[in-house]
Formats: C-alpha cells, structure tokens, sequence
C-alpha cells in the first residue's frame, strides 16, 4: 500500500475512516505486484489499484464490507473461481490481497481521539508506515498475511537503524526474526512475501541464542514493504532530447537531475521538471555523488570532451545502466578513445551505444520514449521485441538486490 502512501497520508491527517486492499501475493501472469494497493474512504472515495481494472469492483465492495465490520480479511481471485472470472480476471493468473479498515481514531490522534492520545495498534503502525513513505523516509512495512486466528494484518514498520514500531504479538523471537527479514528486504530496497517457520520453544545449551522462527505452531507468512527514496536518473547534456527524457524519467518515477558544464544551456527555464539542475563538467559531478545500483546514467553530450571522462568513470560504477547519445561513427570513435584511457572490453560491454531501442524515433520525445523503453527492459529482463507473436513471458520476475556505493545510509 505504499505505492499510494502520499494520498493515504493527507486521508490520516484529514481524519478519514478508510480501508486498503493489498495484493499480497501473485501466482502466474498478474497485472499488478505484491504491494499494489486500492483504498476506499467511508464517503466511498476510491484511490489506486490492485488488478489494472479486472476485479477492482470486487475488492471496492470487499474494502466497504471492511469498513462495516472493521475486520482484516485475505480474498483470493483467480481464473478458476468461478466469482473471480465473473467480475473479470480472466488473465489466467491468481492474486491474494489483504483488506484492512483503518479507523482515524486509531490510526491519527487528530481524526477523532481524545486530545493527547497517542495512535495505537496496526492503526497507529500503518499510519506510522505511510508517514515514513510520505516524507520519502526509508522503511519496511511486515505485515502478516497468513497465520493463526487474530494475526492477519498485524505489523511492524522498520527503520534502518533498527528502530521498529508495532509488534506482531505472540513470542517475542516472532518480532525479532520479522525485524531481521524486514530489515534484509529493506536494505536491498525490495518488497516481498516472507514464510516464518515454527521454530523451537527451547533454548539451545549452552544458554545460546534462541533458533529463529515464528513460535506460534504454524507457519506465518508476512508481506514485507520496502519505501525507499525514488531511484536516481542522471542526464549528462543540457539538449533538447534531454529535456524531453527528463519528462519521461518524471513519469517513470525516477528523481532527475540534468548536469551541463555549460550554464547559458542548464536552466531551470529549459528544464522545468528537473529535480536538480547542476552546472559542473559531468565527470567531476558523477566523482562526488553516492549512487546505487538502481541510478541511470544517460548521456547525451556526444561531445568527446565530456564523454570520455565521464564514461570512463561510469562504466566503472555498479549502476543500473549507462547509455550514450551518437552516431555509429561516434560509439565506434568513443569505444577506442575509452580503449586508450584503459577501459577493458567486459566494461565497454556495459555501455548502451547508440542509447535507446530501434523505434525508429526522429523526433526528442521520440527518441526520449526509445530511451525509456531501453531502461524499463534492462530493468526488468524485456527484450524489447514485440508481444504479438512472441512466446516470451509478459511479466519478468528481475529482482535484484540493490548496493549502495560510498555510504549505507
């Protein structure tokens, strides 16, 4: 549900009775992701979406039935239920999602409670958990999804310091080992369903630490959330292709700063949705900032000049992806004047050159589009060959865990 964090934020603080559906598991092709969430208001306002349209009627009336009862519950839809293809998934997929209602009394000391009264409860941790992802915080959201009778939909949000908020409840080692799992998926920035084992009641000999598991009897599963900060695209190049990839990185959700040692070009005038503008020669800026294996790298200076040294940092670098604007002429001109400066062939393989897919784009939104697609392919294992006629899946399953270079902030 943090993917609409922003929105379920200004509803707490409004002081709004609401209630979220959560996929939280998906099994064949599915259009959304654990995490995609639909959330209804107590007026029947409605936000996000957990199935690109399939079962959304489905879950809108389940998240009201929610808000009347004030109950979790963990629906399945899927091709074979007869329910589920009636109200339209016929995708051929299964998807699981958890309806929780979240009462503004509980959840916000301002919607409702008494004066001082602190949020409590999976309200207050939920309500904790979208102010973090609100304020662009980093932190990891467990909330069980399947358990014994009364833990569905408990949680726990972590920090990167450790610091938690919320309990699942039953034995303490139940907190300690979803901490632990939380905090692995939150420092590879990944959202993902993790199973607790029943564990041991006794401890080892010895006095030792006591074995990891749930300590409830059964199997918990618990959905683990990851809000990182939005990944990072940097373009090199201050050019009219530039300013329109800046509006696709925008809508792709990434945080874009243009970089252009030529100030007369890098101005907030040309580039009105940029998130920074820098005026530096692009290899000095890329030598003092902290990226993470998620950053894209483009450039589009075709300028020798600033290329080289530029490229030669870069594809030493374990970013996500670095690409550059030119000519067959100028990638082949490029790759030896890299050669020169000492760049092996593992390295110059890594470089996406001339930049983009063949659309046959001309124009720069054309070719910003082409870009785009190149970078969504590379990140989630695409081909980038056409659909039709394809046997290829539709969905890939990329995860990767994510580094950071410098600093473990």
């Amino acid at each position: 549900m943090l993917d609409i964090a922003d929105e379920l934020h200004r509803w707490v603080e409004q002081g709004r009775d609401f209630a979220v559906a959560t996929v939280v598991a998906t099994h064949g092709s599915a259009p959304r992701q654990p995490g995609a969430a639909l959330a209804v208001d107590g007026a029947g306002t409605a936000i996000g979406s957990v199935s690109g349209g399939c079962v959304e009627g489905a879950v809108y009336e389940l998240c009201q039935e929610a808000l009347r009862t004030g109950r979790p519950a963990l629906e399945r839809f899927g091709y074979s239920d007869e329910d589920a293809f009636a109200v339209g998934l016929t995708c051929g997929g299964v998807i699981d999602i958890l309806v929780e209602p979240i009462a503004a009394s509980a959840a916000h000391p301002g919607g409702g409670a008494a004066a001082g009264e602190a949020a409590d409860g999976t309200a207050g941790t939920l309500a904790a958990g979208l102010a973090a992802a609100a304020a662009g915080e980093p932190a990891a959201l467990a909330r069980v999804v399947r358990g014994p009778d009364g833990f569905l939909g408990r949680a726990l949000l972590v920090r990167p310091d450790g610091g938690h908020t919320g309990t699942l409840g039953g034995h303490l080692a139940l907190d300690r080992t979803a901490l632990a799992e939380a905090r692995a998926l939150l420092d590879a920035g990944r959202t993902a369903t993790v199973a607790l084992g029943t564990g041991s009641d006794d401890a080892p000999e010895g006095g030792g630490a006591q074995p990891a598991g749930s300590r409830c009897g059964t199997t918990i599963e618990l959905l683990v959330e990851s809000s990182v900060p939005a990944p990072r695209m940097i373009v090199f190049g201050a050019i009219d292709f530039a300013a329109a990839l800046v509006k696709v990185g925008k809508f792709l959700n990434y945080h874009v700063t243009v970089c252009d040692a030529r100030p007369v070009f890098a101005t907030r005038g040309r580039f009105p949705d940029a998130d920074e503008i820098v005026v530096d020669w692009p290899h000095r800026y890329l030598d003092s900032q902290e990226l993470d294996a998620r950053t894209v790298l483009c450039v589009l200076t075709h300028d020798a000049k600033f290329d080289v040294p530029l490229l030669e940092r870069a594809l030493r670098l374990p970013v996500a992806y670095v690409g550059a604007m030119g000519s067959r002429r100028t990638h082949l001109d490029r790759q030896r004047r890299l050669r020169e400066v000492g760049l092996g062939e593992l390295e110059l393989n890594r470089l996406r050159s001339p930049i983009g897919l063949d659309l046959g784009a001309r124009t720069p939104e054309e070719t910003a589009l082409s870009i785009a697609a190149e970078i969504v392919a590379n990140r989630r294992g695409g081909t980038g060959t056409p659909l039709t006629g394809a046997h290829t899946p539709i969905h890939h399953d990329t995860a990767r865990p994510v580094g950071r270079i410098g600093s473990v902030a």
